[in-house]
């Protein structure tokens, strides 16, 4: 283990996670600028790694549709985003149509799949946070910031997939001999997987017991946060591998590109959302009383 490197990368991950924190417990404006950060510096990371490929991804697409996104659900104009989807997904098309270069199918995959990576998925950030938080109230366009259940939730999500990249890091590189996944990410270990998910369950197991949630709750988003986290994680070493790409750049000092430090948030983001909201904050057996 690279003692500099594991130094320079412990404080980059300390400095982002401080201003992780503070967007999150802050929420409006400060967690709005959180998220278009992400989706700016993800978009144009997402858009060169596919350009390796060969394939051309629409970054302005990606950018102003994962931006409009984001000031729908800012405003709370949730009704508003399926028809931002569709307009989103048919400016993908028409682009391409008239853009005419090969690949033509692919661009256009490529463009869709990048406005929901990289805007819409950590865009549930926001939703998360903001849980249980009643009406929101504005002074002109600043909304103010409501101390809302959802703040909890986010915060043990930001600090357990820290724990568990951490340990998952450590554990493999200290104790790591069978390979989890030779072909996509041969760094990665099978007993690093299972150091980080056991530190990312214990963690959210003690977070729940301090929050006062029931055990099988934190043990269940224990599990999904650690999977996913690493799911997310894979994915993103997918894309790169195929790509012929190693990091998504070099922008984080220690960690390489901004989606190679955020890639284990995408997709445990909005699975934490969806499980908190259908079966801690809701019943989910009740959106289907009237159908039987």
């Amino acid at each position: 283990m690279n003692t500099s490197k594991s130094i320079t990368r412990v404080i980059t991950g300390f400095i982002i996670g401080l201003m992780a924190l503070f967007a999150i417990l802050s929420g409006g404006l400060y967690l709005m600028a959180l998220i278009l950060v992400i989706v700016v510096l993800a978009s144009k990371e997402y858009t060169l790694i596919l350009k390796h490929k060969g394939f051309l991804p629409s970054f302005k697409i990606i950018l102003f549709s994962s931006l409009f996104f984001a000031l729908l659900a800012y405003f709370n104009l949730f009704n508003l985003l399926p028809l931002a989807f569709t307009v989103a997904t048919i400016t993908s098309f028409m682009w391409v149509l008239f853009r005419g270069k090969q690949p033509y199918i692919a661009n256009v995959a490529t463009t869709i799949l990048g406005f929901v990576y990289c805007g819409w998925f950590p865009l549930h950030l926001l939703f998360l946070r903001d849980l249980g938080g009643g009406v929101p109230v504005y002074n002109g366009l600043i909304k103010q910031p409501v101390f809302a259940e959802g703040v909890s939730y986010a915060i043990m999500l930001l600090f357990a997939v820290i724990l568990t990249d951490t340990m998952c890091y450590y554990v493999g590189c200290k104790f790591g001999k069978h390979k989890l996944s030779a072909v996509i990410s041969p760094n990665k270990t099978i007993e690093g997987s299972i150091g980080g998910s056991i530190s990312g369950i214990i963690f959210t197991m003690l977070f729940g017991l301090a929050i006062q949630l029931p055990w099988y709750h934190s043990l269940i988003l224990g599990i999904l946060i650690a999977g996913f986290a690493q799911i997310g994680d894979l994915c993103e070493s997918m894309i790169k591998r195929d790509a012929g790409v190693k990091d998504s750049s070099n922008i984080l000092p220690g960690h390489g590109g901004f989606l190679d430090r955020c890639d284990s948030y995408i997709l445990t983001i909005p699975v934490v959302y969806y499980y908190v909201y259908f079966f801690i904050e809701n019943n989910f057996l009740d959106l289907f009383k009237g159908l039987f």
